[in-house]
């Protein structure tokens, strides 16, 4: 079974990116799972995440905006490859206006 995890961090105000918008989708585009972060700009799926190419939109722009925070990012993208032979997948993003990193957490 591999599970999913995901943590939003909002590095121009350093803390948690709180209410963010996630759309999880299969490599068919389906959405698997929507979602807020909670208030530790974290989410996590609730049952097995399919192996296969999945796609996590985030919903950059509505949050900076929301901040009342000009942006150049509308949404944030992150494709990834699922191996169902990993236990599971915790994908990080760290967010500022104008830029972001991702990464492979643990």
């Amino acid at each position: 079974m591999t599970t999913f995890s995901s943590h939003v961090l909002d590095a121009a105000r350093g803390r948690p990116a709180v209410d963010v918008g996630l759309e999880l989708r299969d490599a068919a585009g389906a959405v698997v799972a929507t979602a807020r972060t909670d208030n530790d700009g974290r989410f996590r799926l609730d049952g097995e995440l399919a192996g296969g190419p999945h796609d996590l939109v985030i919903a950059a722009g509505d949050y900076l905006a929301a901040h009342d925070t000009p942006t150049f990012l509308t949404r944030v993208i992150l494709g990834f490859e699922v191996d169902p032979a990993q236990d599971h997948y915790h994908v990080a993003l760290l967010l500022s206006p104008f830029a972001c990193t991702a990464y492979r957490g643990s």
